[in-house]
């Protein structure tokens, strides 16, 4: 027992598994000029010539001293180190903060994304403070988290798949490179269309974001590269096929009673919170925003005349707020497209009809100059362009809560270099207005996300 203790403890066979582990890592992330970190490695367990762990003194295991501000230093930095690589590489927790995924994933539910479902991303700033998102914490938002000294290019590690139909995925929001620091829970873009750009520029304080620091955003994935998408009367069709209804998915609808109204617990134990519907008085009707299971189980009440999903057909707010904000597409969100996703290789041909889609896929995402002169002739990077080829995948997400989500029906694709994972599980949700005892949804610990 002796000779395998003092071999496991042996110089040599930590720098050896060390060593394997790193080299396994430097693969993983085809960079080879990390393997000079293995001179890194065997100074630390062989020459020692560095003292890499300067807060402590290079006799501090042979003194026999402990000293308890040392060893708590070391158990920080061990931990600090452990986390981030975790949390960038592996696995990141998530809150939901918005019903736009009602009733599949609740305001108040914290989820674990998996980076490994689709490969984790290289980020694109590295220098950044540890299990903070774009801004400092006590800062309100105000306080960039992040250097961009050192900006890597776009990369992607292996993973065990690609983004599939119908998953719930994690990304960066698109329109997320500029924000207004007065105003961060709006799209800068959409602010900008309605109020002019000199008026937001004079009156806001205005950000930028590198792609790894826009605010994440979670929907689901309804359409990948070469998808054909259309929305037709609140129906969605994938290639010409209705898209699959989800259990959770929700729409809204007006339920007509006779005169008098619904029992409040009829809501109640269907689960449909006090902010999902309103009563109108003088139309005798609710408007109610819930899953067609809760529908179908409302429309069997006795008082209940008539029941109509809702359809936006109101095309005036149209350029402001329905992607892609042209007046040549007149699309609402319950009626829109037809519209190809762009995939990665595939070329099309550029008309000034189709220009205002791809618009900034090629200009923004892709990093292009385009230009549109009077003529109405292409220009992409001062040359003639009849086509384009792109460079990457792109994804149309759709919250499940229809008529109570942002999403790309609003602001378009989002590219591959914006995804950051997968929705795993949930491993914890509490109702915040009910408190942290008292809330806790218990049935949906642990829960898997479909």
């Amino acid at each position: 027992m002796k000779k395998i203790k003092e071999f496991f403890s042996n110089k040599w066979f930590k720098f050896g598994y060390i060593t394997t582990a790193y080299l396994l890592f430097t693969i993983w992330l085809k960079n080879p000029w990390l393997i000079l970190g293995v001179i890194v490695i065997y100074d630390m367990y062989i020459s020692k010539k560095v003292n890499w762990t300067f807060w402590k003194p290079r006799n501090y295991k042979q003194s026999g001293k402990r000293n308890a501000l040392i060893e708590w230093i070391d158990a920080i930095v061990f931990a600090v180190i452990a986390a981030s690589i975790i949390r960038i590489f592996f696995i990141e927790a998530y809150v939901i903060p918005s019903p736009s995924m009602e009733k599949t994933l609740l305001v108040g539910d914290y989820l674990f994304v998996s980076k490994t479902a689709y490969g984790p991303r290289v980020p694109n700033t590295p220098l950044s403070f540890p299990f903070v998102h774009h801004s400092l914490p006590f800062s309100n938002n105000q306080t960039k988290s992040f250097l961009t000294w050192i900006q890597w290019p776009y990369k992607r590690l292996a993973g065990f798949g690609d983004v599939k139909r119908n998953d719930v995925v994690v990304f960066n929001f698109p329109e997320g490179d500029t924000v207004i620091l007065q105003n961060q829970e709006n799209s800068y873009y959409r602010i900008v269309r309605e109020q002019g750009r000199d008026f937001v520029w004079n009156n806001n304080d205005i950000t930028v974001r590198p792609i790894d620091k826009k605010e994440n955003y979670i929907k689901r994935c309804v359409a990948i590269g070469g998808d054909y998408l259309q929305v037709k009367s609140g129906q969605l069709f994938i290639n010409g096929k209705p898209s699959e209804l989800f259990k959770g998915q929700q729409s809204s609808f007006i339920v007509q009673t006779n005169g008098s109204p619904i029992n409040p617990s009829v809501f109640e134990n269907l689960g449909i919170g006090s902010e999902d519907y309103q009563y109108i008085p003088e139309q005798t009707a609710y408007y109610i925003r819930t899953t067609l299971e809760n529908i179908n189980k409302i429309k069997a009440v006795e008082n209940i005349v008539f029941v109509t999903e809702t359809i936006n057909t109101d095309y005036n707010q149209s350029q402001i707020d329905i992607f892609p904000h042209h007046k040549s597409f007149k699309w609402t969100e319950d009626n829109f497209g037809p519209l190809w996703v762009p995939k990665k290789g595939a070329t099309i041909k550029l008309s000034i009809e189709n220009i205002p889609l791809y618009q900034r896929v090629i200009a923004v995402y892709e990093n292009n100059k385009l230009e549109v002169k009077s003529d109405s002739i292409i220009y992409i990077n001062g040359k003639l362009s009849k086509t384009y080829t792109f460079k990457m995948n792109y994804y149309f997400m759709m919250g499940d809560n229809r008529h109570n989500s942002a999403d790309s029906r609003y602001w378009g694709f989002v590219p591959e270099d914006h995804i950051v994972g997968k929705a795993s599980f949930i491993w914890f949700s509490v109702d915040g207005q009910k408190g942290i005892l008292s809330g806790i949804r218990w049935s949906r610990l642990f829960r898997g996300i479909h």
